[in-house]
């Protein structure tokens, strides 16, 4: 199953019926975030909130690529996780 658009692997994901693990959900979250907002260029989280603290860095670890090869890889990844998360 091929997926075109952004918004296709966005509904693929809500159809997983096992969780995926928490790095990759971290990639899904950064790259999705880089390709619906461009580069991060939000304030650091506080120190003590490590859940913010690990999507902002996941994000900002996306930076520099453009919005259309973030979307392109979020989408790979999503049909990837679709295999064995479905």
């Amino acid at each position: 199953m091929l997926t075109k658009t952004l918004e296709e692997a966005v509904a693929l994901t809500k159809k997983f019926t096992q969780k995926p693990s928490n790095e990759d959900l971290l990639k899904l979250y950064g790259l999705y975030k880089q390709a619906t907002e461009g580069d991060n260029e939000t304030e650091r989280p506080g120190g003590f909130d490590f859940k913010a603290a690990a999507k902002y860095n996941s994000w900002l670890n996306q930076k520099g690529l453009s919005k259309e090869e973030a979307a392109d890889q979020y989408i790979q990844l999503v049909e990837q996780l679709a295999k064995t998360h479905s």
